[in-house]
């Protein structure tokens, strides 16, 4: 596996400490209500004794077993774009197949974008239900604090969103220690209530978790909607691993992370088998009194730097649909000089921000929001198996038994999953779904709407080899260097085209660019660009980005065109994009909706020369009407 080189210059336990705090933040933060979920779904159906009580624990600890340590640790985490994970990643990888059929592309596609779709669902269900539950403490010290919880939640979320545009580089030094301290702390809590009751440990035998489904087989398919609560964010180890690698995540998980889980998990169980009336909150009733207000504040900072985490997760996955053309453009602000993936989107944090609130308020509770938690997480977790199953056939070349012998358990244990969850439906699973729906056809419609427009630009467009052999002496020359982004790069721009229709002029030396997006997430741009050089004149360029990278197009001109010995001067040359007006027309193309839908985004869009980095007193836009 490929690391950056900032992730070769540290040593394995200093980045096994960084990716507790980044990585684990979600699946760390489920004790606080999963197990309470799970005796809350078989409310009034479950006596609360050693059999039921080891059966659900039982259940638990080999649902973190297969679907986490077994499934993406052992698994998934292997299928890595260059050192880079996440769905986006598991895509490109997927793609890259060259004689893949042409439906089966389609039906990889939407499965990976549809994936990435819930993950933004996940981005608004993750901070709304994790600051609740930690607030929710408040009520096992005194239900007369019940009223503060939804302010509080509120406060601390606002302040969240609040504090995106600094960036998470000064907050992240304390994210390692701060999780940390919390795995060690439920960890110490657990280990003290098993210490009280120590049969509590036969739970891992999964002869419990047999017995339990045999003896109630419909209200154990229930519970996986619950127990799937547990395994939420274990999708991160593997969408988190290009900012650390493989081996520093696991051995963050095996070591320190799943260890201190299943110590508290299995203290909640202890906890319930001596005094059964606590499982209204399990966790926090387990909690020493003397520790209960630490333990609330250590667990509202433990939810933030998960939230934290997800929220950083959903500006990464936005910036990877922008750079592969699923997304429109969007202002997207750098907030380290260092690091390349700590990077803010504004319009995203305040759309998150009003999202997050409006759970809040809509569901109330950790406990009414469970239910649209789990749905998106399974739906994601299937999408990652079908992508991966296809990728050891297509590109690790599997045998389709061996293939099989991965897909056929685990496609299985997803479908229960979210066979189980999706009984949950009208209760607020729809909104995920909702969610995941909306992104994915916002993400289908720009990218049809992108083509679309391509294909109608193209029928004006002249090619280049005959434009740059027929201009002769028909306009007037002038000194200096042109760069005239093209996306077409056999084609004459719409900007050139107007430029001598209107100015009546044509500079000394001009540069054709055009930016490529490769499926890989970091490409050297200045050693793989293609300069061709079509008269003294006329020059085309075309250079490569990885999907993760920024596209800043001027540092990379200088530097390549002065090799080339091409005059270039920051100071003096000029910019020219072609902006186009897009009207809509009755015809063939995309349904009227969706016509209307990507016009309104082309019209919100960000400019090309802030996509590209091109300073604003440099460029001229040149625009002209299209009809699609």
């Amino acid at each position: 596996m490929q690391q950056t080189d900032s992730n070769a210059k540290q040593s394995l336990p200093v980045l096994a400490l960084a990716a507790i705090g980044v990585v684990f933040g979600d699946i760390g933060t489920s004790p606080l209500y999963a197990l309470k979920e799970c005796f809350h779904a078989a409310h009034g159906l479950l006596a609360l004794n050693q059999a039921n009580i080891l059966g659900i624990l039982s259940l638990l600890f080999w649902a973190i077993t297969l679907m986490v340590s077994l499934k993406y640790v052992f698994f998934i985490m292997r299928a890595h774009n260059n050192g880079e994970g996440g769905i986006m990643a598991l895509l490109s990888l997927s793609l890259r197949q060259q004689n893949t059929p042409p439906m089966v592309k389609w039906m990889l596609i939407t499965v990976g974008l549809f994936g990435a779709a819930l993950f933004f669902g996940d981005g608004i269900i993750t901070p709304a239900i994790s600051v609740l539950s930690a607030v929710e403490g408040l009520n096992v010290i005194s239900p007369t604090f019940a009223g503060l919880v939804i302010p509080i939640a509120i406060g601390v979320i606002t302040g969240l969103f609040v504090l995106q545009r600094r960036g998470t580089g000064a907050m992240g030094v304390y994210f390692g220690p701060i999780t940390l301290v919390w795995f060690l702390a439920i960890g110490l809590v657990g280990l003290r209530s098993v210490w009280q009751n120590p049969a509590v440990l036969q739970f891992v035998n999964p002869v419990w978790a047999f017995n339990f489904c045999v003896e109630h087989a419909t209200l154990s398919f229930v519970l996986l909607g619950a127990i799937v609560l547990t395994i939420t964010g274990g999708e991160a180890l593997y969408a988190d691993m290009g900012h650390f690698g493989r081996k520093p995540i696991v051995l963050a998980w095996f070591v320190a992370v799943l260890p201190c889980l299943m110590l508290n998990y299995a203290g909640q169980g202890a906890l319930l088998l001596r005094n059964p009336e606590a499982v209204n909150n399990p966790f926090y009733n387990m909690v020493p009194e003397l520790a209960l207000y630490p333990m609330i504040i250590l667990a509202t900072l433990a939810t933030v730097i998960a939230s934290q985490a997800v929220i950083s997760g959903v500006f990464s996955i936005a910036r990877q649909a922008m750079q592969l053309g699923y997304l429109p453009r969007l202002s997207v602000l750098h907030t380290s000089s260092s690091q390349m993936g700590q990077i803010y989107i504004p319009f995203i944090n305040w759309l998150l921000l009003a999202s997050v609130i409006a759970l809040v308020l809509l569901f109330k509770s950790s406990s009414n929001l469970a239910a649209a938690y789990g749905i998106a997480v399974t739906l994601t977790m299937l999408c990652d198996t079908i992508l991966v199953a296809f990728v050891m056939f297509s590109l690790w070349k599997w045998s389709k038994p061996k293939v099989l012998l991965f897909f056929i358990p685990f496609i299985v244990l997803d479908i229960m999953f979210f066979g189980a969850t999706s009984l949950k439906m009208l209760d607020g699973g729809w909104v995920p779904i909702a969610i995941g729906v909306g992104v994915f056809v916002v993400m289908q419609t720009w990218k049809a709407g992108k083509d679309l427009l391509r294909s109608q630009i193209k029928k004006d467009m002249m090619r280049l080899d005959l434009f740059v052999s027929s201009i002769g002496n028909s306009a007037h020359e002038v000194n200096g260097t042109a760069i005239f982004m093209n996306s077409a790069p056999e084609y004459v721009p719409h900007s050139i085209q107007h430029n001598l229709k209107h100015n009546k002029v044509i500079h000394s030396h001009n540069v054709m660019v055009t930016v490529l997006i490769d499926d890989v997430p970091l490409v050297d741009t200045a050693s793989t660009f293609s300069l061709v050089e079509l008269s003294p004149q006329f020059w085309t360029l075309t250079l490569h980005f990885g999907f993760k990278q920024v596209a800043n197009v001027p540092p990379i001109l200088a530097k390549i065109l002065s090799k080339e010995g091409i005059p270039f001067d920051e100071m003096s040359v000029s910019y020219f994009i072609s902006r186009e007006r897009i009207l809509h027309t009755k015809g063939s193309g995309l349904a009227p909706w969706r016509e209307h839908l990507f016009i309104s985004m082309s019209r919100n869009t960000s400019s090309a020369s802030d996509f590209f980095g091109i300073p604003s007193n440099r460029v001229l836009e040149l625009g002209s009407q299209v009809e699609i």
